[in-house]
């Protein structure tokens, strides 16, 4: 990956060009120290003075208002004024400590008295409901969008060089000396500051979408961190100093300008391509909104306009290879053939899996069959500007970063989900993920819940966000399996994964202690196998593979021995699993280069013929691999597909007793209903399921005598409601409680209390309705 720069020779300042911004994707707003403002379309080349500013106003920043900002409300530009702020204005920071309103034709809507010394800088919050300004005098002011006044935020003892805003609007970072600060909105919240850098810190950039932040300064290094303040990549000492920075909109990468140098970065921080445009230093960079353009202001007055060309993506044996801004390269590695797709209009985004190639240009979207490469499914894009793709088996995802559409490979529109509180850049590859049938979101109102639907937009259940107790980073569906069995991993700010599961199955519904389990802590990079259940990802500087991650709510105990580990020095610091198809993995290193990774074929066999429920011939397989995993993974499988000889086979060879003792004694039980809550309960424990067995197959002391082993009072009570004439039972077994746990103290729950003046207990009688209808030896009876 690389930028194609061009200078325009018509588009050239005659003095130092500070200020450039993009008003659209096609035209080019830039400001220099001659006072003039030129507009330059791409498309057409087409160069226009726009305006000229006071001899006495010297620009220093300039931003536009964010495209799609909610702009409600009275956000008038002074009194008097009808006209409410839009898209087609900026802010512009100048060098006499004031800001103006200027409009896309060059006009002055107002000017604000705003710092005393300059105004350095400027940038509008992610939400265009208020903007901040730094000034020389080191202050940072948070202003309303007509321009009023909000806050004096803070009072550093230098000069603010540069301000940016949280993805939420809600704090804000910016640079004093060697100093890093976040300051939260909020009087108050406590502020977070770090030395970053060994001399004055320049520029600094904070990302709404990958929430991480990039700083560089005279000390002539860039570096990446995340909002804690943890330093993720340092780079070497270049020759000049940093003197601009800037962040492209979806996260994927960063920009870093300095005397005769543009590098473009990965957003770890590693370097893809450098240009040496021979005009000065780098003051101005900007990108535009879909990512794949950025422009600079230069020390001479040139503006340079680059293209991001050579982006690679590849799926199995194809590689497709952005050779130009309108044409693909596709290399076959197997048959040693390359093609080429030449596109109408340039392109903006680009994704392939599944067999499916999706091209976003412009205008319009192609989706090309990896089989047929010649004849692509064409639909609109409905003048949305497209900035995620995500794709699974049957259907794949677009949005813009506040809505999203789920298309069928045939380019038919299948639903738009409404989703709540949307915000700007709200839904990115963190937040959304898709599987053949079920859409999971994260709520951007709250980031501790996530919202499901099917695949017709319509949602899941009762419609309620499913609520955790930490803020969820990332998450992610698997691609297999049927929609009663699908599963979410989920990381949450603490670095903790989850597995969930989505629907609620069996007779009974589940809490969300019971469908959110933990599988593992200190997760960095995970990622689902394309084709089977298999989660890989990175704990603890290992790459681990857990085979069949569902074992965590059958038999926790299993975890570990259905778990693949491959420890590897290689790996270095913070690497990201890229790919995991079939036994293949693919992982990128924090300096940028690939590791193919492969895990033992004989484990996608073993879950290729327990899927097709061959288990016998799964173990077969075991004979001839000394390996226990294969045992165990053959264990909870079957157990979970109700194949009790393979499940007993395979724990006998792990040597547990204990479980084949239980399914033994499962085959001696002649009732469906109460084999299918016995197993409920063996196999994850899940009481809500094997009450409901319990009660449909007409055994309700069974499901009361299995709330009391449990000690779930006030459940067992409940259920007398509806089955009185169990009421003495479960008053007798509460009062023996008592006495013998509780010290003889009295009772304090009132359903207990009520219940005691209805019923006499009677223990002989009790012993004669247990021994009628669960039998002399039947485990219920024990209750400790």
């Amino acid at each position: 990956m690389r930028l194609k720069f061009t200078f325009p020779p018509t588009l050239r300042h005659t003095d130092r060009c500070n200020c450039v911004g993009w008003m659209s994707s096609d035209d080019l707003y830039s400001v220099g120290e001659d006072h003039i403002i030129y507009k330059y379309n791409i498309i057409n080349n087409e160069l226009i003075k726009v305006a000229e500013l006071p001899q006495d106003l010297y620009p220093l920043d300039m931003h536009w208002v964010p495209k799609g900002a909610s702009l409600g409300g009275a956000g008038t530009i002074g009194a008097g004024a009808k006209r409410t702020i839009g898209s087609d204005l900026f802010v512009l920071a100048t060098s006499d400590g004031k800001f103006c309103f200027v409009n896309k034709t060059g006009r002055v809507e107002k000017s604000v008295e705003a710092h005393r010394g300059a105004t350095i800088c400027v940038r509008w919050s992610p939400d265009g409901s208020q903007f901040a300004t730094g000034g020389e005098d080191g202050q940072v002011r948070i202003w309303a969008r007509s321009g009023m006044l909000r806050s004096n935020l803070t009072q550093s003892p230098t000069p603010i060089f540069c301000v940016c805003w949280s993805a939420d609007n809600d704090a804000i970072l910016y640079c004093t000396g060697k100093y890093l600060v976040i300051k939260p909105l909020s009087p108050n919240s406590k502020q977070n500051s770090w030395k970053a850098h060994d001399q004055i810190i320049l520029k600094c950039d904070w990302n709404t979408v990958n929430n991480l932040i990039i700083s560089g300064g005279e000390d002539c290094r860039y570096k990446v961190w995340d909002t804690v303040g943890r330093q993720l990549y340092a780079s070497q000492a270049f020759e000049y100093p940093i003197t601009s920075l800037a962040w492209a909109p979806d996260g994927s990468n960063f920009a870093v300008g300095s005397y005769n140098t543009l590098r473009l970065c990965d957003s770890a921080g590693w370097c893809h391509s450098v240009e040496k445009p021979k005009d000065g230093s780098v003051f101005g960079l900007s990108w535009s909104n879909d990512s794949t353009q950025l422009a600079c202001g230069c020390g001479t007055g040139r503006v340079g306009i680059g293209h991001i060309i050579e982006r690679r993506i590849d799926w199995r044996h194809l590689e497709f290879v952005l050779t130009d801004s309108k044409v693909i390269t596709v290399s076959n590695c197997e048959t040693e053939l390359k093609d080429k797709i030449e596109l109408k209009d340039r392109l903006v985004k680009m994704s392939v899996g599944f067999g499916y190639l999706i091209v976003l240009t412009s205008s319009q979207g192609l989706i090309y069959n990896c089989k047929q490469l010649g004849h692509p499914a064409v639909f609109d894009l409905r003048d949305m500007s497209m900035s995620l793709i995500v794709q699974a088996e049957k259907y794949f995802l677009l949005s813009d970063g506040v809505n999203i559409s789920i298309y069928s490979y045939e380019g038919r529109l299948v639903a738009t989900p409404k989703l709540m509180g949307s915000k700007p850049d709200s839904v990115n590859a963190n937040t959304v993920s898709l599987s053949p049938d079920t859409i999971a979101v994260r709520d951007s109102s709250d980031t501790k819940s996530i919202a499901f639907f099917d695949i017709n937009g319509k949602p899941i259940g009762d419609g309620k966000s499913v609520s955790h107790t930490y803020d969820v980073m990332h998450l992610a569906l698997d691609q297999t399996g049927s929609p009663d069995e699908r599963k979410l991993a989920f990381a949450d700010k603490f670095q903790d994964l989850f597995i969930m599961l989505v629907r609620s199955s069996g007779q009974g519904q589940r809490s969300n202690s019971q469908r959110i389990r933990k599988l593992c802590t200190n997760i960095g990079s995970f990622r689902w196998n394309d084709k089977n259940t298999m989660l890989s990802g990175f704990a603890d500087n290992k790459l681990h593979i857990w085979l069949y991650p569902a074992v965590v709510f059958i038999d926790s105990s299993l975890v570990n021995k259905t778990t693949y580990k491959i420890e590897s020095g290689d790996f270095g610091k913070n690497p990201t699993i890229s790919d995991f198809l079939s036994c293949q993995l693919t992982v990128r290193k924090s300096t940028g280069a690939l590791i193919q990774c492969a895990l033992p074929i004989y484990y996608e066999l073993c879950l290729d013929l327990l899927a097709a429920n061959r288990a016998e011939e799964a173990l077969q397989l075991c004979q001839y691999i000394s390996d226990d995993s294969i045992y165990a993974l053959i264990a909870v499988i079957s157990l979970h597909n109700r194949d009790f000889d393979s499940a007993e086979n395979a724990f006998a060879q792990l040597s547990n007793t204990e479980m084949v003792f239980c399914l033994q004694n499962l085959r001696t039980i002649a009732s469906k209903e109460e084999r299918e809550a016995e197993l409920a309960l063996l196999a994850g424990g899940n009481l809500q399921e094997a009450e409901g067995h319990y009660l449909q197959g007409n055994k309700p002391l069974h499901a009361i005598m299995l709330h009391l082993n449990e000690h779930n009072w006030d459940r067992a009570i409940d259920l007398t409601q509806r089955y009185p004439q169990y009421s003495d039972i479960v008053v007798g077994y509460r009062q023996k409680y008592l006495k013998v746990y509780g010290g003889g103290k009295k009772e304090t729950n009132p359903k207990y209390q009520q219940a005691m003046k209805n019923v006499d207990v009677d223990w002989e009688k009790i012993d004669a309705k247990l021994t009628k209808e669960l039998g002399e030896d039947s485990a219920l009876r024990i209750i400790e």
